[in-house]
């Protein structure tokens, strides 16, 4: 390497540096910096073995300097670039509105209120990703309340309290406080006892079709004025299980002539018969209602925006009520409209997964075809990219539509760089009795003749310094069936070279690169015959297929690309087949 070029690689190595460390607000690091120093100066490539070493001490001195030196040294040297990489955060920064008025609240505190009746679907995934990003740009707290208060409508699931803190750390948020609600009935009870004493509540055994009416006709309950004394007396018969479902229930005294009957005098308080399964709430049978329950737990708690599904605007209005008897100021409340998934057949449902899944129609909440976040974690589907597909919605009022193709766009953003590649060769499907795609066979098999022994296709094509695979070729290869040329044609194997197909043999030609360059050679993957056997699961069945050997090292949970396929998960890695999912291409 000449000294000019020398110069360049360190001028170049020294903008990439800034670029990486300000965007970063950290120190940059010479493996982060080699992709894009390398992808905008090919030239450079021919030295890729020199390159580490010459940058090495730029970074470091780069990284000697202060953020704003830093800053201050990368407008001098590259002003466009800062300019437009400060227009891109700006921009990423405000994708989510401000909330309201948060200058009113010494900290801004939110929650999400999931109910544990099983494992998240992708849905779920909206109401974390964007209180986890308020938290961020407040600076305030994520409150995760399991609102567990109801153990026959929608009876919990052991299993799920876990399994959606779970999720939440894999879309990268640590709540700052988790709560269930069934541990906190007796909080419910004071609060209830206290406003029937206020004169706000009334015990009430009129059947659901006879109060129905009247609430219908603006008419009182006849149990309405009923003094407090007697209403506690039954309220304490309540808690201590003295009633059957359905017998008695405590109601909110609102405004009976309410111009919306979902408001008039609703329930707070019901019997349920059916034992809790947590065995620290199994003995209530008094259960508070979602908006009794919600609303003493958000004062309680602190929460100063809630953030809820425009479907509930009635919830607000009822918990008003509440709050009003006690004095309370109400939280700031952001309603949104609901998010529709495209590309799934399952409905986005718990209870309709949940049943599926019983059934034996799918093989659990991880299963490709569900849209669930334990699938797109098994598949390989970074956190991150389900969170800006969230975020990016905004929070309008509407419903939106999430096209998975956005958070698989995000996905590529986040692991290309890291992922290193292999072949794969698949071959044509069938269908199958349960309507899926199994892929069937291994390719079409030819003998090779001439060229190297071992092939040595790069383990990256943007990052020459990590090196090359060792793909030994042996007796004959294998191509998928829409690679295979016509008698006589050639076509380029990649990491190989040129060949041309005679009967049953691809013959080494001896062709460079420039057959590829003018367009005369299409470039195709392909494996040796006695590779490694895969089995790749996908949203449409199985795929089965032959990797190269060295895939057969590649550890279990990493993420790789098949060249021209897409990007896959080594899920477990067996003697006889590997298996792996199919995140995207």
């Amino acid at each position: 390497m000449d000294d000019e070029l020398r110069e360049r690689v360190e001028r170049e190595a020294e903008k990439h540096a800034l670029l990486n460390a300000v965007k970063h607000d950290s120190d940059a690091d010479v493996g982060a910096i080699m992709g894009p120093l390398m992808g905008e100066n090919p030239e450079f490539r021919q030295h890729g073995g020199e390159i580490p070493g010459l940058i090495g001490p730029v970074v470091a001195e780069v990284n000697q300097l202060s953020a704003d030196e830093k800053r201050d040294r990368l407008e001098e040297l590259a002003p466009e670039e800062l300019a437009e990489m400060e227009a891109e955060e700006e921009e990423d920064e405000s994708l989510l509105p401000d909330l309201p008025n948060v200058e009113a609240y010494d900290e801004v505190r939110m929650r999400a209120a999931p109910n544990p009746n099983g494992p998240w679907h992708l849905g779920h995934a909206r109401m974390p990703a964007v209180i986890g990003t308020y938290k961020d740009m407040y600076d305030g707290s994520f409150i995760v309340r399991f609102d567990d208060t109801d153990p026959e409508t929608k009876r919990p699931d052991l299993s799920a309290y876990d399994a959606i803190l779970e999720d939440i750390d894999y879309l990268g948020f640590d709540p700052d406080d988790v709560i269930r609600a069934s541990d906190r009935v007796e909080t419910y009870y004071d609060h209830a006892r206290e406003l029937i004493e206020m004169g706000g509540a009334y015990t009430c055994s009129c059947t659901g079709e006879e109060f129905s009416n009247l609430k219908n006709n603006a008419k009182p309950c006849p149990h309405r004025d009923k003094d407090p004394e007697t209403t506690l007396e039954e309220f304490e018969d309540m808690v201590a299980g003295e009633y059957t479902s359905g017998e008695m229930v405590l109601r909110v005294k609102t405004d009976i002539e309410h111009k919306n009957p979902a408001l008039r005098d609703w329930v707070a308080f019901r019997m349920i018969d059916t034992p809790h399964p947590r065995p620290e709430a199994e003995d209530y049978r008094a259960w508070p209602m979602l908006d009794f329950q919600s609303g003493v737990d958000d004062h309680l708690t602190g929460v100063t925006h809630i953030i809820r599904g425009i479907d509930l605007q009635d919830s607000a209005k009822r918990q008003r009520f509440v709050y009003d008897y006690f004095g309370w100021d109400y939280p700031e409340v952001i309603h949104w409209g609901h998010v529709q998934v495209d590309e799934y057949d399952v409905k986005m449902s718990t209870s309709s997964i949940k049943e599926l899944i019983d059934a034996g129609e799918l093989d659990g909440w991880d299963d490709p075809r569900v849209p669930t976040i334990k699938s797109l974690r098994r598949r390989g589907i970074r956190g991150q990219a389900i969170v800006d597909a969230m975020v990016g919605l905004g929070t309008s009022t509407s419903n939106v539509d999430l096209s998975m193709s956005s958070i698989y766009a995000n996905n590529r953003d986040l692991v290309d760089d890291e992922t290193d590649r292999y072949f794969l060769v698949r071959d044509v499907a069938e269908e199958t009795s349960a309507g899926g795609q199994t892929w069937s066979g291994h390719g079409q098999e030819f003998a090779i003749e001439g060229g190297p022994d071992v092939a040595h296709p790069p383990l990256h094509p943007s990052f020459e310094e990590r090196g090359t695979r060792d793909i030994p070729v042996g007796d004959s290869v294998l191509l998928e069936s829409g690679d295979v040329p016509a008698e006589g044609e050639r076509v380029w194997l990649k990491g190989f070279g040129a060949v041309r197909r005679e009967d049953d043999t691809l013959v080494a030609t001896g062709d460079d690169l420039d057959v590829v360059r003018e367009g005369d050679v299409a470039v195709i993957h392909w494996a040796p015959a006695d590779g490694v056997s895969v089995r790749m699961r996908t949203m449409d069945g199985d795929v089965l297929g032959v990797a190269e050997p060295d895939f057969a090292d590649v550890p279990e949970d990493e993420l790789v690309q098949f060249e021209r396929v897409g990007f896959v998960r080594v899920d477990t890695a067996g003697h006889d087949e590997t298996l792996v999912y199919f995140a995207h291409k």
